[in-house]
């Protein structure tokens, strides 16, 4: 068991020196160029969160880009759950995040879990953004209409109408085990959330 966690640890070790070197590679990216809105600092955090850790999660039910709806619900009794906030579309540490995970699917999948990444712009301008980033292995979900209702319902709904920059990990029962709400203007440390994830195993 020992060595498992040895292995574990310096996998981890190894996707975070790659993960760390992202936003370099997006920086120079053509497909990224002149098209990255740089908002300027921002509040760090401006709002109330409506849930905690040890609370059923609320469900909800939203368009992806591929078209279907995805609901929490589908994966309960079956998957873990990372909700994955960030706030806007053609920004620069959103772009770089979830690209980032990307890198660490393998790990997603030791975990038993899945990534949803939600934002409130519409489905056509998510497109557009992924499609940017390459293939990305997660649901992408459009929280435009009624705007950012689901963000409203966790307490991660900014007063301007985008959203905080917040992971939330749901165990298999539907409950939440995790709460990260960062600093808007950071991206949160891939660690930490591997972390919450293998804590969900003891």
């Amino acid at each position: 068991m020992e060595k498992k966690r040895v292995v574990q640890f310096l996998l981890i070790l190894v996707i975070l020196s790659v993960f760390i070197s992202v936003p370099m590679v997006f920086a120079i990216s053509d497909a990224y160029k002149g098209n990255i809105y740089q908002p300027g600092p921002l509040k760090p955090i401006d709002s109330k969160l409506k849930v905690k850790v040890g609370d059923p999660a609320p469900d909800f039910s939203l368009a992806s880009i591929s078209g279907e709806k995805i609901s929490l619900g589908q994966y309960r009794g079956e998957k873990n759950v990372v909700l994955s906030f960030v706030p806007a579309a053609w920004t620069p540490v959103c772009s770089d995040q979830w690209p980032g995970y990307n890198i660490v699917k393998d790990l997603f999948n030791q975990y038993e879990a899945i990534l949803l990444g939600i934002t409130v712009d519409n489905t056509p301008t998510l497109f557009a953004w992924t499609n940017q980033m390459g293939q990305l292995w997660f649901p992408v979900l459009s929280d435009f209409w009624p705007h950012g209702a689901v963000a409203k319902k966790y307490g991660v709904l900014r007063s301007d109408g985008v959203s905080e920059r917040a992971l939330i990990v749901i165990d298999k029962k539907g409950i939440i085990r995790y709460i990260d709400v960062r600093d808007i203007n950071k991206r949160p440390p891939l660690e930490n959330l591997m972390s919450a994830l293998e804590s969900l195993n003891k």
